[in-house]
């Protein structure tokens, strides 16, 4: 297995002696995969570490470099960054000879529009956002909503205080969606739950996605409110709401990643129930692989219960003992791929 060159990148003053830069004393962005097929994917806000989005993303190259043989780069953001400064690292790893440059992140949709049209032999995957399109991007996106819907029935059964919470990093059209599966889900599993919304931040600030104590103080909120299960959409911010529910004795629902089997999460895993995941991880796997192959994926590549590209983990065992949670989150499992159930998209 080859080993993953991580970059850090600060801004685009300094963006040249970044990407010469390594984590652990590993090879340059230059000489990485220079004897092989190389991919690259910059972080979303919170960079690798997340226990969360980036995480996932990270895995799918972790994995390619272990079955395909691929030589993988990492680009982490910058605190406060500019769309300029993604227009540079996005630049310098499609200069340094990987395709595809995956950008993780709707907020890479700016960047990718400007970059991809001057690197046309190379592939530009960008995840979450389908508004940038062109011959060589892939617009990897999913079905959100559908899997927050399932963690809305899974909150309603298991909540003893009528009263759950749904916390969102940064208001935006994307989180969005989680929030309206979320309260769908449920107010259709029993009416008389109150839901309790928050955001932590509003754009163009968006540091409800990295700082934990942001979510930590809302979750704090929300239990002081009588939630006794809360679901945070909240990137790195939502650690500290899980910390928070976790030392009052209250459930958690995780996002993204199985937050349950995350080793930054350890000590708060019984308070863990379940999970709403996507599946980037193979997201990410799946388009370096149609690359390698000489088929790349491009235009819309959408993930959604159907194709168990959104769900709910089963790594706790305490989730898993509830029988009559499992078996109603089953039957609305069902009934969203039949087309029984439709779910929205905005609150």
């Amino acid at each position: 297995m080859r080993r993953i060159t991580r970059i850090a990148t600060v801004g685009v003053a300094s963006a040249a002696l970044a990407l010469s830069a390594t984590a652990c004393g590993g090879k340059t962005s230059s000489d990485a995969g220079s004897d092989g097929d190389k991919a690259a994917i910059a972080y979303d806000i919170g960079g690798r570490g997340d226990q969360s989005f980036n995480d996932a993303a990270y895995a799918g190259l972790a994995k390619a470099e272990k079955d395909l043989d691929v030589n993988g780069s990492e680009a982490e953001p910058s605190d406060g960054e500019s769309d300029a400064d993604k227009v540079q690292r996005l630049t310098e790893l499609a200069r340094a000879g990987n395709n595809p440059v995956i950008g993780v992140g709707f907020a890479y949709a700016p960047a990718i529009k400007k970059v991809a049209p001057k690197f046309p032999k190379t592939t530009f995957g960008i995840i979450d956002d389908a508004s940038v399109t062109g011959k060589n991007i892939a617009n990897i996106v999913f079905n959100e909503e559908q899997g927050s819907y399932l963690a809305g029935v899974a909150a309603a059964k298991v909540t003893k205080t009528k009263t759950v919470g749904f916390i969102g990093g940064v208001e935006t059209p994307l989180i969005k969606k989680f929030e309206a599966g979320y309260i769908q889900g449920v107010k259709d599993t029993d009416p008389s739950v109150n839901v309790l919304p928050q955001y932590l931040t509003q754009p163009p600030n968006f540091d409800g996605f990295s700082k934990p104590d942001l979510g930590k103080a809302a979750a704090q909120g929300q239990l002081d409110k009588k939630a006794d299960v809360i679901y945070s959409a909240a990137g790195l911010a939502g650690s500290g709401a899980i910390e928070a529910a976790s030392k009052a004795g209250k459930w958690n629902i995780g996002v993204d990643s199985d937050q349950y089997n995350q080793a930054g999460l350890a000590n708060y895993k019984e308070s863990i129930l379940t999970s709403v995941t996507k599946d980037v991880e193979d997201s990410v796997f799946n388009l370096i692989k149609s690359v390698q192959d000489g088929k790349p994926q491009t235009g819309e590549i959408r993930y959604g219960l159907d194709k168990d590209g959104v769900g709910l983990s089963m790594s706790n065992p305490a989730f898993t003992e509830m029988k009559d949670v499992i078996a109603a989150v089953d039957k609305a499992k069902q009934e969203i791929i039949d087309g029984k159930i439709t779910v929205k998209t905005a609150p």
